[in-house]
């Protein structure tokens, strides 16, 4: 990658590390599905004003809007709403490890859907490595003792299993889309559905919240869901799909510190662990720097990192 694209990244991991630094501010005074409310409608808003200032149309298709809607569902309903639950009992750090298997997960997906996406033995390792360090994270006899902490836990990992379902979808029902119009129609339609649903479970959406509150709803809303979108599919043409799930193994440390240094989170030695586990299967899945050792020992030449000519 070229260090404009590594300087994206960076940027992209702290923009979704401090997220979960902002819901947790938010919950303190908002529910889960009134923060999840809040942050596609604002997410919303903002690509709206997007797609108008550049011209850019949105399809009016009953089929593309149904696709729009599913894809809404799993990359957002259903795990900002896990994601926001969970972080009621657990902490930042914690949750974006947990939320780190999303690569994962998708890898395993993807095999199981994709006829060609099959599950080779350097992604079936990866996976493995991957679900012994989630595994190592939220530690075997917590899950034995299933209290409010430990299906917390859960909660977060079925966001990421919901993570892994969408791209799955979007490889199949999205493909050829502008990507701001992609995710200005999935944070429509996970607008619509959230508000009457925060509602109905949490009463009317309150606007009468502390300036704390606001800031870190409109941190989470404008700069980490609409601006981070953008960013994200930059980076995506950029620097291709391998190197844009880079930014999982990213998101978990800056979390990690923003919960350690503001709100004075502690994690257990497992949960580092755990992370580390995740992070060496996700090496793994992407193959590159394994590939790279394997060539070094059995004596293959040395691969150039540099960026390809332009042609002719």
């Amino acid at each position: 990658m070229t260090s404009r694209s590594w300087a994206a990244l960076c940027l992209l991991a702290c923009l979704w590390g401090f997220s979960f630094l902002g819901m947790r501010v938010a919950l303190n005074e908002v529910g889960p599905f009134a923060v999840v409310a809040h942050r596609t409608i604002w997410a919303m808003i903002l690509l709206w004003l997007y797609l108008l200032a550049r011209g850019i149309p949105m399809p009016r298709g009953r089929r593309i809007w149904v696709a729009f809607a599913v894809m809404g569902l799993f990359n957002n309903m259903i795990p900002f709403s896990l994601i926001a639950w969970g972080q009621q009992s657990i902490e930042t750090g914690l949750a974006s490890i947990l939320n780190a298997s999303t690569a994962v997960w998708g890898v395993l997906l993807a095999a199981m859907i994709q006829p060609d996406e099959r599950l080779t033995p350097r992604r079936a390792i990866g996976v493995a490595i991957g679900f012994v360090g989630v595994a190592t994270a939220i530690g075997l006899s917590n899950l034995r003792a299933l209290d409010l902490r430990s299906v917390s836990q859960l909660a977060i990992l079925g966001a990421a299993v919901s993570y892994g379902i969408a791209g799955v979808w979007a490889r199949r029902r999205l493909q050829g889309l502008r990507p701001e119009v992609a995710a200005t129609g999935m944070l429509t339609c996970s607008a619509l559905v959230m508000l009457p649903v925060a509602s109905f479970v949490e009463g009317p959406i309150r606007f009468d919240l502390s300036l704390n509150t606001w800031a870190a709803l409109a941190y989470v809303s404008i700069v980490a869901t609409g601006l981070a979108y953008l960013l994200y599919y930059r980076v995506l043409s950029a620097a291709g799909s391998g190197n844009a799930m880079l930014t999982t193994l990213l998101v978990a440390p800056v979390a990690i510190v923003a919960g350690a240094v503001i709100l004075g989170e502690a994690l257990p030695a497992r949960a580092f662990a755990g992370f580390g586990l995740i992070a060496l299967g996700l090496v793994v899945l992407d193959g590159r720097l394994t590939g790279r050792l394997t060539g070094r020992l059995l004596g293959q030449p040395k691969k150039s990192l540099a960026p390809p000519a332009p042609p002719g």
